[in-house]
């Protein structure tokens, strides 16, 4: 087994290779003046099981676009070297989110995204908490594993009610599961509520309605992501306005795009919880949204979905 990383920021990396006791593979990453890469491996790939982690996101480095262009020219190159087999881990999948038409002449990307991974020699994708993940099945050929976030997420230590929530109708299966997970955990009953949302050409309306019982409870808020924070503060305050006793929102993944560092600051959100997919990098070090935040790591998910890959070839 090779493990690869191509991130910057090691902070996953590191731990998922403690996890799986097993060194990072070296890489080199050549930038020309014109803002080309050459990436290469400096160990041999031949015959291995070559495994890739890259997060999608843009950061003061690179945008999405060139680091998934990185991780299709890398996963090409260790099959050009004849690799045995690439798995891409993506912590944070680009594009994920046009996943269907919905303006005349839309793109697909999702759909590309997944041509451009198969036609680059990728044999299995792993991915965390996609935006929608039948979608995503549907748009590649090659297995794909997706990693459900909320298994990372632990319930408060209280006694009062707890109610799961989706910040809209579209996260509703999402949540249910984490509602079903944490009455599995807790052997306690789990309440379940949803917010009135809806989105058309960028513009985010609704959110005041809240469906289900919330009155003096935790309320748990689940989404797949944080860009602006528009969503999550919108639900926060329906729930805390329909009498839910504190709010505390998770997410898989922090973009933390401006204005996110202002809004998700607001008292109606008392905590914040999401994975290292995406670094945080956005979000001011001593401002208050930091002061609430929580990172978990998602390295366990990736090392056991590693190793069931593993496994599975190896039988």
């Amino acid at each position: 087994m090779l493990l690869f990383a191509l991130d910057a920021d090691k902070t996953l990396a590191n731990a998922l290779a403690a996890d799986l006791d097993e060194m990072l593979a070296s890489h080199e990453d050549r930038a020309f003046a014109d803002g080309e890469h050459k990436l290469r491996p400096l160990v041999d790939p031949r015959g291995d099981d070559c495994y890739v982690l890259a997060s999608l996101h843009g950061d003061a480095l690179a945008s999405p676009q060139d680091k998934l262009v990185a991780l299709l020219s890398f996963a090409a190159t260790l099959r050009d070297h004849d690799a045995r087999r690439v798995t891409a881990l993506v912590p944070y999948l680009a594009y994920a989110r046009k996943d269907r038409r919905t303006k005349p002449f839309d793109p697909v990307t999702l759909r590309y995204v997944a041509q451009w991974c198969e036609a680059s020699g990728v044999d299995r994708l792993v991915v965390l908490e996609a935006h929608n993940p039948a979608a995503l099945d549907n748009a590649f050929r090659c297995p794909v594993v997706h990693l459900p976030a909320h298994p990372l997420f632990e319930a408060p230590a209280t006694a009062g009610p707890l109610v799961v929530v989706s910040p809209d109708i579209g996260g509703a299966k999402r949540a249910q599961l984490w509602r079903e997970h944490l009455q599995a955990r807790l052997g306690r009953e789990i309440g379940f509520a949803l917010v009135d949302k809806r989105r058309s050409a960028g513009v985010v309306s609704g959110g005041h309605l809240v469906a289900g019982d919330v009155a003096g409870a935790t309320a748990l808020l689940l989404d797949d992501l944080v860009a602006s924070g528009e969503t999550l503060l919108r639900a926060a305050q329906a729930l805390r306005r329909a009498g839910a006793r504190e709010v505390l929102a998770h997410a898989a993944h922090g973009l933390f795009i401006p204005p996110a560092a202002e809004l998700l600051a607001d008292a109606a959100i008392a905590r914040l919880v999401v994975t290292d997919s995406v670094p945080p990098q956005r979000l001011p070090a001593d401002g208050p949204v930091a002061r609430k935040l929580q990172v978990v790591s998602a390295a366990r998910l990736f090392a056991q979905a590693v190793r069931a890959c593993h496994d599975a070839w190896q039988g």
